[in-house]
């Protein structure tokens, strides 16, 4: 990256870090089991609320047992059950369009991230109904409060229940882009570990590492704070300890109410100190293969960690130690025994080291969406372009399977200029 827009980048990250005290961060209420949900209703005396979720989630009849309680209560509840994993600007318009006709007063998102960024989508375009959702893209172009949302999270990983950001796809254009505002921060959550229960285990492998790399990428950024630092830490241990079990018994209610609990400090963590260029390159993915945000996630946190270098290994040992993974007083031998251990965790769920479908054609386009999400408002470890971020698709292509798979033991690659 060029001196001047790295001088750009850390100007605004030390602006932004300056002013976190004074933004009106707030984390969700959390609201204790379904039928803590109808007396919330009732007290912001709500008799019509929309119910975004997608159809996996539905054909299960996860929101049966709340949509009976709201029932029984006299709130009507009208149901939007289309939302795609990415979701897309057609989505919330349809869901947006349900939504004015049913006459609703709130929403209420049920499910996992997808379902969440479409509410939160939706409540954005009803706050703001002359603004086009890519008009909103960035950060605080809502800025309009919104109905009252509500978040039934009912995957362990996503953190959207806790977050001030909507990531939605371009219907057209399949451009996938951050919206970020604090007005997008649900009002209330339940974490309910029920809904969890049957989540497959691929599922939930992968949406378990997606709050690891939101725990991660928030502890090693260069804005973070003593409660950041402190729910990060703990959202970390959590998924070292509870994830592996979640996976190997579905069944188990306590790893299941601990992993939701860690990816709701994953996302209190990151809503303040934001997370880096796995996300951005993750994103990117999405938007144009559809690529599940959790699995692409998996597949770049141990390659972006490792390409970061020396930039990283004071804060990674320190998660090694903390975790007891590492004794070692060497930052770096502490730091690649961190790496490893996700590797190694990430092999034994089945999680690919590589990712099918990306063409080589795509990647420049690909890395310059990357570099818009990441450059200025991620706070990395280190500054890389869009032709230092290219290497991160080409390190996880199917194509180098092969020579990745050689380098997993090692986790000796080639990142000459990465770090340039």
């Amino acid at each position: 990256m060029h001196t001047l827009k790295k001088l750009y980048c850390r100007c605004f990250q030390i602006s932004f870090r300056a002013a976190l005290p004074l933004m009106p961060y707030r984390e969700p209420k959390l609201i204790d089991g379904f039928s803590g949900v109808s007396k919330v209703l009732r007290k912001h005396n709500i008799t019509r609320l929309l119910l975004v979720t997608d159809p996996g989630v539905y054909s299960l009849g996860l929101t049966t047992p709340l949509e009976q309680i709201l029932k029984k209560a006299g709130i009507t509840c009208i149901v939007y059950k289309d939302t795609v994993a990415n979701p897309t600007s057609a989505n919330v318009e349809d869901a947006k369009n349900l939504y004015l006709k049913k006459h609703c007063q709130a929403l209420l998102a049920f499910g996992g991230g997808s379902s969440m960024d479409c509410a939160k989508g939706v409540g954005a375009r009803l706050a703001r109904p002359n603004k086009s959702l890519a008009k909103m893209e960035g950060i605080l172009h809502v800025m309009h409060k919104l109905p009252l949302l509500i978040a039934v999270p009912t995957t362990a990983g996503t953190g959207s229940e806790t977050t001030l950001a909507a990531v939605i796809t371009d219907a057209d254009t399949h451009h996938k882009y951050a919206i970020n505002d604090f007005s997008l921060i649900p009002h209330y959550a339940v974490l309910e570990p029920e809904v969890t229960v049957g989540l497959p285990a691929q599922l939930t492998a992968t949406t378990g590492m997606d709050a690891l790399t939101h725990a991660i990428e928030a502890y090693i950024g260069h804005s973070t704070t003593k409660q950041t630092r402190k729910a990060a830490i703990e959202a970390i241990q959590l998924i070292f300890q509870y994830l592996p079990v979640a996976y190997k018994n579905g069944k188990n209610r306590t790893a299941r109410k601990e992993m939701l609990r860690a990816s709701y400090l994953a996302g209190t963590a990151f809503t303040k100190s934001y997370v880096g260029y796995v996300h951005a390159v993750a994103h990117s993915l999405g938007g144009q293969y559809g690529i599940p945000h959790g699995l692409a996630n998996s597949v770049l946190l141990p390659i972006v960690l490792e390409a970061y270098g020396s930039a990283a290994h004071k804060k990674l040992a320190h998660l090694a130690r903390i975790t007891k993974l590492s004794s070692s007083p060497d930052d770096t031998t502490a730091a690649n025994a961190f790496i490893a251990h996700i590797r190694k965790m990430n092999a034994s769920m089945n999680i690919p080291t590589t990712l099918a479908g990306i063409r080589d054609e795509d990647i420049p386009k690909l890395a310059r969406y990357a570099d818009k999400e990441a450059n200025p408002l991620y706070p990395v470890p280190i500054l890389w372009d869009d032709k230092q971020l290219a290497l991160m698709y080409h390190l996880v292509q199917e194509n180098k399977e092969k020579e990745n798979n050689s380098h997993a033991e090692t986790g000796h690659r080639d990142y000459t200029g990465i770090s340039a």
